[in-house]
């Protein structure tokens, strides 16, 4: 783990797994995470880097108030300047989905995967919290009536996540997990998630007040204008980003490809497919 002093002065807390090859996955957290929820990704790449940061007030990495998904890309490409990186996929799960796709708006940049990722907030044809569990519901009813009304519910629950154990995590995800995620939350994963979450929140509960205030806004960049590769996974048992997002998606972006996985929810999806999507990545680096 390391911290990159940004050009603003703000600190960026990231992983890397040192390799020498100009090449690299970025990867990009979901909603709240940090970097090191990555590293068990990590060991299964050898022939290229591995880059995981920690969005602005997540985990060590300073806030940015006000941030967008499109303004994620400012940071990321300091980190790359500052490692080097030469050639890039970008790799985003759930909220960290839209901004893997933001990062196709790098010259650098092969291509992006996400996997069951957010759509964008106010279009017509999706209705963004259809299908999500009642805890989402909640938590992005209060994100619409402004900063003041989501910090008011964070102070309610991020705490239970701040604090929550392996053993937790099924019980603190109430509505938002079906039978496939329960599944997949062996107690090693489970340990492993819930460690991530207790680091995401550990300074504050910015990073996720603000990826919802984000969330609930235009990503600042336009999908018609993406001309790169972008696989769209996704499964039909998820309850935090419901299909809908991932077909929504795939039907807004001309390069895309939509890879749907009946049975599968929004962490057994990574947790089973995680070889088949670092492989697509290093075959788009080619």
């Amino acid at each position: 783990m390391s911290l990159l002093k940004l050009r603003d002065d703000r600190s960026l807390d990231f992983v890397f797994n040192d390799s020498t090859s100009k090449s690299a996955i970025l990867f990009h957290h979901g909603t709240p995470g940090e970097c090191t929820g990555w590293l068990k990704w990590f060991g299964d790449i050898s022939e290229v880097a591995a880059i995981a940061a920690s969005r602005p007030g997540y985990g060590l990495s300073d806030r940015r108030r006000s941030r967008s998904v499109a303004s994620d890309i400012d940071d990321q490409r300091e980190l790359l300047d500052h490692l080097g990186i030469e050639s890039f996929v970008s790799i985003g799960w759930s909220g960290g989905g839209p901004h893997a796709i933001n990062m196709t708006r790098d010259s650098r940049c092969k291509g992006a995967i996400t996997l069951a990722g957010v759509g964008e907030w106010g279009n017509p044809d999706l209705d963004f919290l259809n299908g999500m569990g009642p805890e989402n519901h909640e938590e992005f009813g209060a994100a619409l009536q402004g900063e003041e009304s989501i910090e008011s519910w964070m102070k309610i629950n991020a705490g239970a996540f701040k604090n929550v154990q392996g053993s937790d995590l099924i019980e603190s995800f109430g509505g938002l997990i079906g039978d496939a995620d329960k599944k997949a939350l062996t107690p090693q994963v489970a340990d492993l998630d819930a460690a991530s979450y207790r680091r995401a929140l550990s300074v504050s509960y910015f990073g996720w007040l603000d990826d919802d205030l984000a969330f609930v806004k235009p990503f600042g960049f336009k999908l018609s204008e993406i001309s790169k590769p972008v696989y769209v996974w996704q499964g039909d048992d998820d309850f935090m980003v419901p299909r809908a997002h991932s077909e929504w998606l795939a039907k807004h972006i001309t390069t895309a490809k939509l890879n749907f996985l009946p049975g599968h929810g929004h962490i057994s999806l990574g947790e089973s497919y995680r070889t088949e999507i670092i492989a697509q990545a290093i075959e788009m680096l080619k």
